[in-house]
């Protein structure tokens, strides 16, 4: 059976919605996806009011759209958060941490896009 919906938390950046919404499609099953998207928004873990900002949406794509997977990714060449991919990692890590404290009945992962635009799992 198809999954109807996944979440990703990701940045706004254009040249990242398609290989992300293509990659949960074909690893997770994901019909449609809720998209919930900041500037660098991997970073913004890091204050709890934009973390709570946050929750706020992805509770309605968990609570009414019955999404059962949440993924956050940071990019390469981002320019809301123009710092390494090693930095960025950290903040998805952080990101993931903080989802996964929220105790949601979903699977959290995170990803990085890559240069070729590829979505590599972390």
């Amino acid at each position: 059976m198809t999954k109807m919906f996944a979440t990703s938390i990701c940045c706004m950046d254009g040249r990242i919605q398609m290989p992300i919404y293509q990659w949960l499609q074909s690893n997770y099953g994901a019909k449609y996806v809720d998209t919930i998207t900041e500037p660098g928004i991997d970073k913004l873990f890091f204050d709890s009011a934009k973390a709570e900002q946050i929750k706020s949406k992805v509770l309605i794509s968990v609570n009414k759209h019955n999404s059962d997977v949440i993924l956050v990714t940071g990019h390469f060449d981002c320019a809301g958060n123009p710092v390494s991919k090693e930095e960025h990692v950290e903040q998805i890590k952080n990101a993931v941490s903080v989802i996964k404290s929220w105790n949601l009945p979903v699977k959290v992962i995170g990803a990085w896009v890559d240069d070729n635009w590829q979505v590599v799992k972390i």
